[in-house]
């Protein structure tokens, strides 16, 4: 991995060299826009709206629009020139619980590793926040653009997550939220029902990109000069109702629960033998209410 920025975290007094690095990457099929009879790449020129002329890339600045139509040009030197304190800082401003900072607000992670002279306060400063259970709310500046972020303790290294800002974020506003929508008991349980028949633990491995293996088979076949196949859909015939859906999908969550499981490949999983009956209660026991014991055995 090469190191996209060298700054410091600044703890208090303590002041920990660091290198930025992009801790994710986007795995996509990549394209060009091409000229579909000859598979000529096609280019875009920079061009003046004025003047008509074709501009080289050094000679374009960033511009902001007034309303009025005119145009603030800003150089390179003016965006040098911000007042960011913490251009090659990282300012740990307070520490969280976890819990409290929503992941709508996450925009993108990187890792952080310690130059050789920081390794030692970078461990001891982990160590205690990995200890506490908390992450630390930071400010930093990337590219030429200040962003709050979250630091927090992954596989031993820190990993800093930018954040958009409160403004940023949109409030919803459907109109769904203003109707009285009445839901059954019955439907919550078995709603309920549902998500409790399809828990487990999160691997990721264990889920794939179909959507991308399927356009790389495409461009294979090309390549080869095979025929394309798509397999057949299964037609599914929608639900009478919502709790018909929902016992359904419970059903089906169960099914294939205990075709992953091998359902008693190694007990886990597997239906547990019913509890063994309790002698008849002796003549002198008190006899329990119906309704009580219709309760127990509902």
């Amino acid at each position: 991995m090469r190191s996209i920025w060298k700054g410091a975290i600044s703890f208090g007094l303590v002041t920990i060299p660091v290198k930025l690095y992009s801790a994710t990457e986007q795995r996509d099929v990549s394209f060009h826009q091409v000229h579909r009879k000859d598979g000529g790449r096609i280019k875009y020129k920079r061009v003046c709206q004025i003047d008509g002329e074709e501009v080289p890339y050094s000679d374009i600045a960033k511009g902001y629009e007034l309303p009025s139509g005119e145009m603030v040009i800003l150089t390179d030197e003016d965006f040098a020139e911000l007042p960011l304190s913490s251009s090659r800082r990282i300012d740990v401003l307070q520490f969280v619980e976890q819990e409290e900072v929503d992941p709508i607000y996450f925009a993108k992670s990187y890792y952080l590793e310690p130059d050789a002279q920081g390794a030692k306060p970078y461990v001891l400063l982990r160590d205690a926040l990995e200890n506490s259970g908390q992450v630390a709310v930071v400010k930093i500046a990337l590219r030429q653009r200040e962003s709050l972020a979250t630091l927090r303790v992954r596989n031993g290294v820190f990993v800093l997550e930018t954040m958009l800002w409160p403004d940023e974020v949109r409030t919803p506003d459907f109109p769904f939220l203003d109707e009285d929508i009445e839901i059954r008991k019955q439907e919550l349980s078995m709603a309920t029902s549902l998500i409790e028949s399809m828990e487990g633990e999160f691997d990721p491995s264990e889920y794939k990109d179909a959507y991308r293996e399927a356009l790389q088979a495409v461009i294979d076949a090309k390549v080869e000069g095979r025929e394309v196949t798509r397999p057949e859909e299964a037609e599914e015939e929608p639900a009478a109702d919502l709790l018909s859906a929902l016992r359904a999908s419970v059903e089906a969550a169960k099914k294939s629960r205990g075709e992953k499981d091998g359902k008693a490949a190694s007990g886990r999983g597997a239906a547990k033998k019913p509890a063994a009956r309790k002698s008849p209660a002796k003549s002198g026991a008190k006899k329990e209410p119906a309704k009580s014991r219709s309760r127990k055995s509902a």
